[in-house]
């Protein structure tokens, strides 16, 4: 009998309320918008924000749902979720501790463009639009940041969405795994592991592919020794092989 791989997976366990005082002061200092702020501008922001729990599976807000709410990701992972224009249900991003999401009728729209989903799960800090407000008229600075940022992810979407329409499988996957592994790789030697319960389904859902295909072009990257992967986790090994295949 073969011996059994065995897992690189360091095994992470969220309560879906853990967001300490510390943590979500870490957490707001960390956000672009924020950043430049004193810490004690920081600490009075802080209470603003209301802090909601969240398990696995659960949605937090549905495209074409009233823009009332901004979000940031304290503990666990929360994915983004759009319809690409053929219909198809796309996982625009997988978001971690320190990232935004939803919207600001002060941002320009009255209604999310995307779905929310905890991935894992998560414990997020939220604000309204009266008092994020309250926070522009004090810190004038953080709304040219924000609006800025808003802008920039805005035409990442646009991106995704046309990639999709426009490279082949191989390419959209390649791109992909490149891209979780810019944002949640751990460089373990000459490999990059990308801790994260991730499905055959979620892999479809970010490339705009079936499950079957999906499958069929993981195996393809194993077999060429581009990837390593186990259950909950991928490790990529064979970072321009995979860039080659990404950018042909």
């Amino acid at each position: 009998m073969a011996p059994r791989r065995k897992s690189p997976v360091e095994h992470e366990h969220i309560e879906p309320q853990m967001c300490t005082v510390d943590l979500r002061l870490s957490i707001l200092r960390q956000l672009p918008f924020f950043q430049g702020l004193t810490d004690q501008a920081i600490g009075e922001i802080n209470p603003i924000f209301r802090e909601q729990g969240y398990d696995a599976g659960a949605f937090i807000h549905f495209a074409g749902d009233r823009a009332d709410r901004l979000y940031v990701v304290v503990a666990g992972k929360v994915k983004l979720i759009r319809h690409a224009p053929t219909g198809q249900e796309v996982v625009l991003d997988l978001l971690v501790p320190g990232d935004f999401f939803g919207s600001l009728p002060v941002l320009g729209e009255d209604t999310y463009p995307d779905t929310a989903q905890a991935h894992t799960t998560c414990c997020v800090l939220t604000i309204t639009p009266h008092a994020f407000q309250d926070i522009l008229q004090r810190y004038p600075q953080v709304s040219l940041a924000l609006l800025e940022i808003v802008s920039s992810r805005l035409r990442e979407a646009r991106e995704v969405i046309h990639q999709l329409s426009a490279s082949p499988v191989e390419s959209r996957l390649a791109a992909t795994l490149l891209k979780l592994a810019d944002k949640l790789g751990e460089k373990r030697g000459d490999e990059v592991l990308i801790q994260l319960p991730l499905s055959r389904q979620d892999l479809a859902d970010m490339t705009g592919a079936t499950v079957e295909t999906a499958s069929r072009v993981m195996s393809q990257f194993r077999r060429q020794k581009l990837i390593r992967s186990g259950r909950r986790w991928v490790s990529l090994t064979d970072l321009d092989g995979l860039k080659k295949i990404a950018n042909p």
